[in-house]
């Protein structure tokens, strides 16, 4: 299910104009993705939590030259998903 998709069964199922189901789905989305790049986690009960996970620096490796190249620190958002969620997908 892609954005559009969600959009408009959100729409079909509220009743509600896809411009007004569209505008709620961007601000629910904006709203996670703020939260996270201020380092809140973000915890959606029976689906699961948004955080952020740091990974530290390291020298690799370019697998084309096979020469050595020093990898920066970063932060990448992480999703782990609920109990709910979990039981759903594995009954």
């Amino acid at each position: 299910m892609n954005m559009s998709q969600l959009i408009e069964e959100l729409s079909e199922r509220t009743g509600y104009h896809p411009h007004d189901t569209d505008r709620v789905v961007r601000i629910f989305f904006d709203s996670i993705k703020n939260a996270i790049s201020q380092k809140d986690k973000v915890e959606i009960r029976g689906f699961g939590s948004f955080n952020l996970k740091n990974y530290k620096g390291y020298t690799g490796r370019n697998p084309r030259s096979g020469e050595q190249v020093q990898v920066k620190s970063k932060k990448l958002p992480v999703f782990k998903t609920g109990k709910e969620l979990r039981e759903r997908v594995n009954p």
